[in-house]
């Protein structure tokens, strides 16, 4: 579905008078519009490689861009950044929520200053918040990492999730995807979700206490990068690495090298590079009265060992710097 927001071109053009931007012109010699993304967590290349995207589609289109980050994928230090962009009055925000709730206040205080919010990659329970949302479609792709892991382990063994926290959209449906296909095998026992705090430290200690207690584990979804992640460094310091198979969500430079070792044996990778142009994109159609997506699904790939090489799966691969 389709719509305009026309209002937003006169709000947007009174909120770059007020900031009395003198960034690079646009047509006309009407001032640069000012974009930012707010990533979930600095330093992840999942994010990294969305910047690079944004960057592209910036770069593409003549606006001025920025990017910023939390520490930690933590409500409590995002919401404060969320509050000095939005002080500094940009015509547009692209954020990754860190949580379903806490930031639905802050983004709708940025929508009543007049700037743009474009959702990519998380979302909150409001509807009423963000043009678009632009992310992977993490249902299926929780569906695809369980069909791999059945196969992985002849659908026989104990299996659990190994993700971030409760609260973030994006790994509460790989789970709920995930759930929906190990729940129709019987010879799977399912152990559950244990919560690392999007921290690989913390989930290489889940996945060792998980292991000690069953014996007999057969399988692990890690539902992001740091998850998958610190599950195989658990594996390889156990030497469960035969016992145990790994399905991945993410496809960072450190996680494609554990696929090439063997420590994990498929990855979901997403196309965060996609995510971040379509967000930049979005966000200046939607400021122009341009016709735009409210609702942008990016694709999932499948990889593993046998298919690395591709150029196509190469191209969905991760990277650490733009």
């Amino acid at each position: 579905m389709k719509r305009r927001f026309l209002a937003l071109l006169a709000v947007a053009a009174l909120v770059a008078a007020a900031c009395g931007d003198d960034g690079g012109g646009g047509d006309g010699g009407e001032e640069a519009l000012d974009i930012v993304l707010i990533q979930g967590v600095a330093g992840d290349e999942f994010y990294i490689t969305m910047d690079c995207g944004a960057q592209a589609a910036a770069e593409e289109l003549g606006v001025n861009y920025s990017v910023q980050g939390p520490n930690e994928f933590d409500p409590t230090e995002q919401i404060p950044i969320v509050e000095a962009v939005v002080a500094q009055g940009p015509d547009a925000i692209l954020i990754a929520p860190t949580e379903r709730t806490a930031l639905i206040a802050p983004l709708q205080a940025a929508q009543d200053a007049g700037i743009t919010v474009v959702l990519v990659d998380t979302i909150v329970d409001d509807e009423n918040i963000g043009v678009s949302r632009i992310a992977t479609d993490n249902v299926e792709g929780g569906r695809v990492a369980g069909e791999a892991l059945v196969e992985l382990i002849g659908g026989e063994g104990s299996v659990f999730v190994n993700t971030t926290q409760p609260g973030v959209s994006t790994v509460e449906e790989r789970q709920e995807g995930f759930e929906s296909v190990i729940e129709g095998e019987s010879g799977i026992e399912y152990l559950g979700a244990e919560f690392n705090n999007d921290d690989a430290t913390r989930a290489a200690q889940i996945t060792s206490a998980v292991l000690a207690r069953n014996p007999d584990l057969a399988g692990i979804f890690a539902t992001n990068l740091f998850s998958a992640e610190g599950a195989a460094t658990a594996l390889r310091d156990a030497g469960a690495q035969e016992q145990v198979q790994i399905v991945g969500f993410d496809a960072s430079p450190g996680q494609v090298d554990q696929l090439e070792e063997g420590l994990v044996q498929a990855l979901v990778a997403q196309n965060p590079r996609e995510i971040g142009f379509q967000g930049v994109q979005t966000a200046v159609a939607s400021i122009r009265g341009e016709d735009f997506e409210e609702q942008i699904t990016t694709p999932l790939t499948a990889v593993t060992q046998d298919n690395l090489d591709d150029p196509e799966v190469q191209d969905t691969l991760y990277l650490g710097e733009c």
